[in-house]
């Protein structure tokens, strides 16, 4: 058995302050989101997506946030996968990000919604081919037999648009997250770490420091 009870650090990077943070979280997102590119941080657009559908059994895996805009944050994803149907019973959903590298996290709740098709064919005419012939060839969350099943339908999507332009499948596209929640976390020593969270309540943004 490995023994992880003692694994640890301590952090000492940072520290956060509610004096200091900007009155809008999704402003202050984009100051910490662009530190964190600046930081070289792995992947620093990977967030973890949590949803939860009739069934009431939670499903969350990793996507890539693709755009910040003043009212939330937007992702891509197939209209039939598994995530996408859970969204579609429940609107409901939570985000969360980590950067190791600074020693922060930040949570997300909110809903969400479908953003327009035109939006999506934006998005999907800046993708690289083989992102598009992906989007086309997956069934996604689907059970499939073998990767040979799956690289087939990449040849079958190759082959029907080698004359001409990939058009985005009426099944991919994006949503955006309107958050209602958003808590700013940087570690700090001894497990006594900074947590300012701003909560939407009478059209505005109340800001408080919760105990770590």
């Amino acid at each position: 058995m490995i023994n992880i009870f003692d694994l640890r650090r301590d952090f000492t990077l940072k520290t956060l302050d509610e004096k200091d943070v900007l009155l809008n979280p999704i402003a202050q997102f984009e100051v910490w989101f662009k530190e964190a590119i600046e930081a070289e941080t792995l992947e620093p657009n990977a967030m973890n997506l949590a949803t939860v559908g009739l069934d009431m059994k939670p499903s969350s895996r990793v996507v890539l946030l693709k755009q910040i805009r003043s009212e939330g944050f937007v992702f891509f994803t197939n209209y039939e996968s598994r995530k996408a149907k859970q969204m579609n019973e429940n609107p409901n959903c939570a985000l969360s990000f980590i950067w190791n590298e600074l020693e922060r996290q930040v949570r997300i709740e909110g809903r969400v919604e479908k953003i327009l098709p035109e939006e999506s064919d934006l998005y999907f005419e800046r993708r690289p081919v083989a992102s598009k012939l992906g989007a086309w060839s997956s069934p996604q969350s689907e059970i499939i037999p073998d990767r040979e099943y799956l690289e087939g339908l990449v040849a079958d999507f190759e082959h029907r648009f080698s004359a001409g332009e990939i058009s985005r499948p009426d099944n991919w596209g994006g949503y955006l997250v309107r958050p209602v929640l958003v808590e700013f976390w940087q570690g700090r020593s001894n497990r006594l770490h900074d947590r300012i969270q701003y909560i939407y309540e009478n059209n505005d943004w109340q800001i408080n420091r919760l105990a770590p």
